[in-house]
């Protein structure tokens, strides 16, 4: 779905990782997105939304994962988060939206029995949030811990690692 390029949604997060050449050429772009109220995505975007719905409901195996592209509204990690809101924004339960996103694409890839959910034996790469995204899905966004390979890692002290250098090619 193509939120970006979507008049009058929000604007991404994570923006401040991208370089700042990036972020400026983000900015503009949104900003054009938002003055163009002739836009075929106004109609595109809720009718995507209703397409996955449909998909799922018809017993498909929905998945999730983002496109970073050229254009710099989808940053890595933080486009995965605002997929899920997304998802329940479509319609899906929060439980349900954070299987497509997690244990849906481990399936589809023929890997559930080592990663996509949690269970005794399976890869130990977590994601450690403050909240309850099963009933406050925004709690996606709330990481204390992110875990790879059963490390722990200070989510602040990753993302001020790459601050202003997505991006670089």
């Amino acid at each position: 779905m193509f939120e970006t390029f979507t008049r009058g949604r929000p604007m991404p997060p994570g923006l401040d990782v991208l370089t700042p050449q990036l972020r400026d050429a983000f900015s503009r772009a949104y900003d054009r997105v938002q003055q163009n109220t002739q836009s075929v995505y106004a109609t595109l975007f809720p009718k995507a939304m209703a397409l996955e719905r449909a998909f799922a409901k018809a017993g498909g195996l929905l998945i999730a994962g983002t496109d970073p592209t050229g254009a710099g509204g989808v940053v890595p990690g933080y486009a995965d988060q605002r997929q899920i809101e997304l998802l329940v924004d479509a319609g899906f339960g929060p439980v349900e939206a954070i299987s497509i996103g997690t244990l849906h694409g481990a399936k589809y890839l023929g890997r559930d029995a080592r990663i996509g959910s949690i269970a005794a034996g399976k890869q130990a790469d977590v994601v450690v949030v403050l909240g309850d995204p099963s009933t406050t899905i925004a709690d996606v966004r709330r990481v204390e811990t992110v875990f790879k390979r059963g490390v722990g890692f200070d989510p602040v002290k990753l993302i001020d690692s790459v601050k202003g250098q997505a991006g670089i090619w």
